[in-house]
This record gives C-alpha cells, structure tokens and sequence, in this order.
C-alpha cells in the first residue's frame, strides 16, 4: 500500500463486481487515424482519470505542464483530465462503467487487476501496448499483474516493495553504523536492544497490530521468510506454518525478553509514522514511501532516515497502481492512452521521471520508486543517473535497499487481502499485549475464520 493510498486500502475490501463488455480493434498507427477528407490524423480525445487535486497544488501544476506539453507534441490528440478522488471507489464503480462514464483511461490498484480482467471490464491492449518505446523493459514480475496468459489489459504507474525503514540517527547514538543496517533478524533484534536502552520513550522496534495494519504487516514479514497467506489456488489459508510461527515467534520474543518494542501497543498506520517522525523509533517495516510520509507529514527530516532490504528476506511484499482501458475504448482511443502514458508514465525524464523539474519545485527526488524497469536496462540506468544528478534527497541512504531489490522476489497481496488482514490482527495484537499468548492456538483460529471468508469466492 503506498502511503497516498494506504488509507484508502479499507475501500479494497469492498472488491469490483462488474460487468461490461470486451474490446478489439486493430494494431499499430498512433492517436486518432486519418481523417478520410483531409488525409490528416483524425483528431481524438480521451478521458485520463487520477489527476491530482487542485489542493495539491504542485503535481497538478506537473499534471496540467505535461497535458500541455504531450499536446504540443501530439495535436491530434486531447487529454481530458479528470481529478476525482480518491481516483477509484468500489462503491461508485460500477455505476461509473454502466453509466458509460467510466473514464477512457482509468486507474487501478494492483489487487484490483485480476477481477477487473476476469469480469471483463477492461480492454484487452495486447495488439498495441507493443507500440511502448520501453515495454520490453518493464520487469516482468511488475507485467504479469496486467496480463492474463498471453493478453495485456495495463500498464503500470508505480510499484514498491517492503523493506526496513530506520531512524540512521538513533543508529548513530546506539553506537550502531548507519551504513550497515541489519541483514538478519538476529541483527535486527540486537539493534532494537541497544536502541531502546537510549531510554527516553525511544523505542527499538515497532509493529503494528490493529485497523487491518497488523495483517498486512505480518503478510509483508510472512512472505520475507518464504511463507504464504494463501495456498496457490487461493481456497485455504496457509499462514498456520512454521513461517507464520517465526514471525509471532519473533515478535514476542522482541517486545517481552528484549524490552525493544515499547509498552504501547495496538499501533496503526499513523502511530508508527508519528513514532518515526518524533525520532523516538528506531526501526519498522515498511516502503521507502514511508521516509516521505514521516518528512511530509510527521516533521521528520529526510537526512535521518535509511532504507535497507527486509533481514533474510525469500519475497518482498510488493504493490502499486497502473492504468487500464475502458472495455470500449476504440483502437484510436486506446493508441492515444498508451501515448499518453508513455509519455506520462514511463519515459525517464519526462512526466514523473522529470526529476530536473523536481528539483526546481523542491520536490523529493532521489527516493528509490517507482522502480518497474528492470536493473540494467536503459530507461533503468537513466533513471537512477538522474535521480542522482537532481537529488533532494540523500540517495546513498537507500543503497542497501536499492542493491538487494532486484534479487528478491515481488509477491502481490493475497487475495481478499483487507478481509483477511483484519483476522490476522488478532494474533499479531495478542502476542504485543500478553505474555502468554498461545501462538498456536491464535493461528489455528485465524486460519479456520480465513478458510471460511476464502470459501465464499
């Protein structure tokens, strides 16, 4: 969940049960066709969803310079923006599809893809996506969310994976080298020790445990060690493993022999980010997304904070948003949508890439997302060389982070994620507030409640 939609990430819960119909058309050519009288592109325009809000006045200001610009380059085609928000809502949905206004372009979370495809809800892009400069590039873990079997019906706008997000100052008091965070959990527990011995409140290792945060957290932990929340076929929970085991293990083990972790519990989404922000914890699980929230919104400084790989870490809970295309969405349509968000999009320096700008609006530049182009690649390097060209930020915070990503493993939210979060809950809640929690007996439980919600389909 990026932290600009976390908050929005109960709405999942609510699932997209639709119906429409399918899309073809032809391939190649570009935005609207030849006019039959003139010879000239047929002028097209096409609905984008997910513009910025007036409130936020700085990427709307990029928002409406990029619809300017791609115009210039692109007279035949029009970009009618559209700023509703939040940018999708499960209630109003379907309505939106039947109704016919459904945006031409439409954004979507990553959980949201596979029902979207399997309802038919969305055009099927394969015979043009193609025509993207740099698709051959996009890593395939970060494609495969938008495709089924052979066919594409996407295309990403962001993606992020967990990883440790610590507080590099409290390191440096502890006595801990900033530079080399912890690779294990051994490491991991050793650190959060000498962290809260500073004393003061300073908490060595927070966890959240309630508000479908806990779930979500030990998804994220769950996945690190190789585990799963579901079987493959998606029926049967399988977190009552010896994986789900090591991580309430793990953390019973850090918040009633090491002390590490605080008295107060039952944390959500802000707590830990407030905790952060104060510069009273030293470590949690989370995307590199986190350090902006914390310096945006809990007066944290960007200079005190580091990104490292989740310790040991087999997968990386991973997630994002993109775009797709209304199911009937004309080929010229679609073709004038891709071009967009091409340039939008994916194109390093331009649109979101356009870290040049960034810099000039004091934007964050040099965080390490979005990061779908896969290492070594052109638009990869050239996106990582500008981020450090036109950083705001202390990129050398994140190496670890950017160095171990490409060899861990994305893995998408279980299905009905939020619905199965909010059971897991209560063991992660149990084993922070009493000592005798009976890890077993919690995750039997959570796992006979959790078949049952997978029975319903």
């Amino acid at each position: 969940m990026r932290t600009r939609t976390r908050n929005l990430a109960c709405l999942l819960a609510a699932g997209l049960v639709l119906g429409a119909a399918g899309c073809g058309g032809d391939a190649g050519g570009g935005g609207g066709g030849k006019d039959a009288a003139s010879g000239k592109n047929a002028k097209v325009t096409i609905t984008v969803g997910c513009q910025p809000p007036k409130s936020n006045k700085i990427e709307r200001q990029e928002w409406d310079e990029d619809v300017a610009a791609f115009e210039k380059l692109h007279p035949d085609i029009d970009i009618e923006s559209k700023d509703a928000f939040p940018c999708i809502n499960p209630e109003t949905f379907q309505a939106k599809l039947a109704g016919g206004t459904m945006e031409d372009v439409f954004y979507v979370y990553y959980t949201d893809v596979k029902k979207i495809i399997q309802n038919r809800q969305a055009a099927d892009i394969s015979p043009y996506v193609g025509t993207l400069k740099n698709y051959a590039h996009i890593r395939p873990d970060v494609m495969s969310v938008f495709k089924d079997g052979d066919k594409v019906y996407g295309v990403p706008r962001n993606t992020y994976s967990m990883g440790l997000v610590y507080n590099r100052k409290l390191f440096s008091q502890a006595g801990l080298n900033p530079d080399a965070p912890p690779k294990t959990w051994a490491e991991v527990r050793e650190a959060a020790k000498k962290i809260a011995g500073l004393g003061g409140g300073v908490v060595g290792f927070g966890e959240y445990s309630a508000g479908n945060t806990g779930g979500w957290h030990f998804t994220a932990s769950l996945y690190a060690r190789g585990g799963d929340v579901v079987t493959p076929d998606g029926t049967k929970a399988a977190f009552n493993s010896a994986e789900g085991k090591a991580v309430l293990e793990n953390l019973k083990q850090m918040r009633w022999t090491d002390n590490s972790m605080g008295t107060k519990q039952l944390h959500q989404w802000e707590d830990l980010m407030r905790l952060m922000g104060s510069g009273k914890l030293g470590m949690m699980i989370g995307a590199p997304d986190v350090v902006q929230a914390v310096n945006n919104d809990f007066r944290g400084k960007y200079e005190d904070y580091g990104v490292a790989a989740v310790p040991e870490a087999k997968a990386s809970l991973a997630g994002g948003d993109g775009y797709m295309f209304h199911p009937k969405a004309t080929p010229e349509k679609i073709r004038a949508g891709l071009l967009w968000l091409e340039y939008l999009k994916l194109t390093p320096g331009k649109g979101q890439f356009d870290y040049e700008r960034g810099k000039r609006l004091n934007r964050p530049v040099g965080l390490p997302y979005p990061d779908f182009y896969a290492p070594g690649t052109p638009p990869g390097d050239q996106i990582l060389a500008d981020r450090e060209k036109f950083a705001t930020v202390p990129v050398e915070h994140f190496t670890s982070y950017v160095e171990a990503s490409p060899n861990i493993p994305n893995k998408l939210e279980p299905p009905k994620a939020q619905e199965l979060y909010a059971l897991l809950d209560k063991p992660m809640s149990a084993v922070l507030t009493n000592r005798d929690a009976n890890i077993d007996q919690l995750l039997a439980e959570a796992a006979s409640k959790a078949d049952q919600v997978l029975s319903k389909g």
